[in-house]
């Protein structure tokens, strides 16, 4: 069984997935070595029953949204399960790019382990993993079924945080990858995947009004805590969050759009298909014309050689 890296995305992310999607197979030496699919949270009707119901996350309940920004993350734990627990997965964000080639981490020595992924912070203490890449041995993963452990949140059996962070794997049962491997919005010579982690400068987001919810974190008495708490209450959750702001770093954003302008070339990305997002808010509404003035990393490498 070919390895399968899987990219969990919902209709607002799914420009930025297709990107990723096309990212492996461009960089990778061999692409008849692994499959590359989409898992979309439309996919999976079981999620609609749960619209507007409480669960528990960070101590706190709060309303599920399937229109959120980031509902797609609890589909991280849905690759074992589709591949009938065999072979290996690695799973990522929709906000995650390959730069280099990815059969090294396909075929990675993975030990004893059952899963990899980097720390979140270095020097980080024991299961304080992120999720948002991890290479799985599905094997040994026949404990993540989605279904029933996306209902216990709502029991207030699992905490969303303590699931997507980790935690609630059984100690030395994760590997440890080196940070390029899943590079918190540093795009250098040695990355490998470029994570866009900071939501607010997305690239393909500028301009837009935020539509993800900042997170809260129960018995938490700093000011922005108090604050969210309140302007929740009282006005609603996406209330006075402002507009996703322009990237810091214009490399990033030039590495997104020369990727996206090769999939508009190859036919993977329709202009139809960006004006369809532009219009829902899902893309900047000038991502067109960023297409036209940047060139292709065939014309213009990131790096120079």
């Amino acid at each position: 069984m070919k390895p399968c890296i899987f990219i969990h995305t919902n209709e607002k992310q799914i420009i930025g997935a297709l990107v990723s999607k096309y990212s492996f197979e461009r960089f990778a030496s061999r692409t008849d070595a692994f499959d590359v699919k989409l898992i979309d949270t439309r996919d999976f009707p079981f999620f609609q029953a749960y619209e507007g119901r409480k669960y528990l996350r960070d101590g706190l309940h709060r309303e599920w949204r399937n229109d959120d920004l980031q509902s797609f993350t609890v589909l991280r734990f849905a690759p074992p399960g589709m591949m009938g627990y065999q072979g290996r997965s690695v799973v990522v964000d929709p906000d995650v790019f390959c730069v280099s080639d990815i059969i090294p981490l396909l075929e990675r020595d993975m030990g004893s382990h059952t899963m990899m992924a980097r720390q979140r912070k270095a020097g980080a203490k024991a299961n304080d993993f992120a999720s948002s890449v991890m290479l799985l041995d599905n094997a040994r993963l026949r404990h993540w079924q989605l279904e029933k452990n996306f209902a216990e949140m709502f029991d207030f059996k699992r905490d969303y945080m303590e699931w997507i962070s980790l935690k609630l794997e059984p100690e030395g049962s994760i590997g440890t990858l080196e940070p390029t491997w899943n590079d918190f919005d540093r795009l250098e010579r040695d990355t490998r995947l470029i994570h866009n982690t900071h939501r607010n400068t997305q690239p393909w987001k500028t301009g837009l009004p935020v539509d993800y919810r900042p997170p809260q974190k129960a018995g938490s008495l700093k000011p922005a805590n108090i604050w969210h708490r309140v302007r929740r209450s009282l006005f609603g959750e996406y209330a006075f969050l402002g507009q996703y702001k322009k990237h810091p770093d214009s490399n990033q954003e030039r590495l997104f759009f020369a990727l996206l302008k090769e999939c508009v070339e190859k036919g993977i990305v329709t202009q139809d298909m960006i004006r369809d997002q532009m219009e829902k808010n899902h893309v900047r509404h000038d991502a067109l014309d960023v297409i036209a003035r940047t060139p292709t990393l065939a014309e213009r490498p990131i790096f120079a050689a």
